[in-house]
């Protein structure tokens, strides 16, 4: 009989699957299409089937929990999730030389800003470790930072005297550097300040903008990328992640690039197409559109006068603020390949 109980016992084991580890995950603003689109599919069921069942999730988004973006890494590194997402350039208060993963400017199409994402990502792991306490899971874009304005605007001098909300602390020094006056205004506050002629102009992803109904209260888009592509960096409390066999390190690594980071970059360039198409009220907008903005491409003048500006001034402010060996490290990643160089 005890023989008997012991091979049931044991075959019971041997078919039972092994406990799944779940995660804790505070995704990025809950109604924008990352978060919607490819954050909620990946942890609510694709972690689970990428990792065999191995590691599981449960998904909410820091606006959904009340806490600002610029808190969320601030977080992580406490211990309050094991999973946090934000926009890179909201915690520059933290961590300046985070500044350099999203410089203005220099990507006009996402292949351009994914090869400018992975030329920083090394530099990127560092900082979140040591600034946050946390490993780099992914890096996933936002829609390139264009210019919403109330008003017509027709080339980069019309932002001169202008009101503009900026996305970043790079983006707003380039505004005050056209003769604007940076203002500091919250995402969501952004269509009333609009409408009440508070600014005039807002900087945010054109995906971001129509959904957030931007359009409603602006008329004219200039499409220059002012603020880069805002990635968004996902990473694990450097503890937690640590602690995890290193089976299930290597299989949420694989999860992550395989089942969030690589549909998000593939939709990106889709994504932008559509959004301008949307916001112009084109046929080609899915789901239809009743916008009606009109778009202003960037001129010969205004992209050279542009990367001036860049060169002379954004980039070297961001140097002397984020100290070290950064802009070193800098130039021998990204400034290669995006073909810039921050003198020293």
């Amino acid at each position: 009989m005890k023989t008997t109980l012991a091979l049931l016992m044991t075959g019971t084991l041997l078919s039972t699957p092994a406990l799944a580890e779940e995660l804790a995950v505070v995704g990025s603003w809950s109604n924008l299409p990352l978060y919607q689109d490819f954050e909620t599919p990946f942890w609510t069921e694709g972690l689970s089937d990428l990792t065999g069942g191995a590691l599981t999730a449960q998904l909410t988004s820091f606006d959904q929990m009340g806490i600002a973006g610029a808190d969320v890494y601030r977080m992580l590194g406490d211990g309050v999730f094991d999973v946090g997402a934000t926009v890179a350039d909201y915690t520059v208060g933290d961590a300046p030389e985070l500044e350099g993963l999203d410089v203005p400017l220099v990507a006009s199409d996402a292949a351009a800003a994914l090869a400018m994402v992975q030329a920083a990502r090394p530099m990127v792991e560092d900082i979140m470790r040591e600034r946050f306490s946390a490993q780099v899971l992914g890096i996933a874009p936002y829609p390139p930072q264009m210019v919403f304005c109330r008003g017509e605007v027709t080339s980069l001098d019309d932002l001169a005297g202008k009101k503009v909300r900026g996305s970043g602390r790079m983006t707003t020094m380039f505004l005050e550097a056209l003769g604007a006056e940076g203002i500091n205004i919250a995402f969501s506050e952004v269509p009333g300040s609009l409408e009440r002629g508070v600014i005039d102009c807002a900087v945010t992803g054109a995906g971001s903008g129509f959904s957030a109904g931007w359009w409603e209260v602006s008329d004219h888009l200039l499409t220059l990328p002012l603020g880069g592509w805002d990635p968004v960096v996902i990473a694990m409390n450097a503890d937690r992640f640590d602690g995890l066999s290193e089976d299930n390190r290597t299989a949420l690594l694989s999860a992550v690039a395989e089942g969030l980071e690589a549909p998000a970059w593939e939709a990106a360039q889709g994504g932008l197409d559509n959004d301008l198409a949307c916001l112009t009220g084109s046929d080609a907008c899915e789901g239809g559109s009743s916008a009606s903005m009109t778009v202003i491409e960037a001129s010969e003048d205004d992209t050279a006068r542009a990367r001036q500006i860049l060169t002379d001034e954004v980039l070297p402010d961001w140097a002397e603020r984020a100290g070290g060996d950064w802009a070193t490290r800098w130039n021998e990643t990204v400034g290669q390949t995006v073909g810039l160089t921050i003198a020293e």
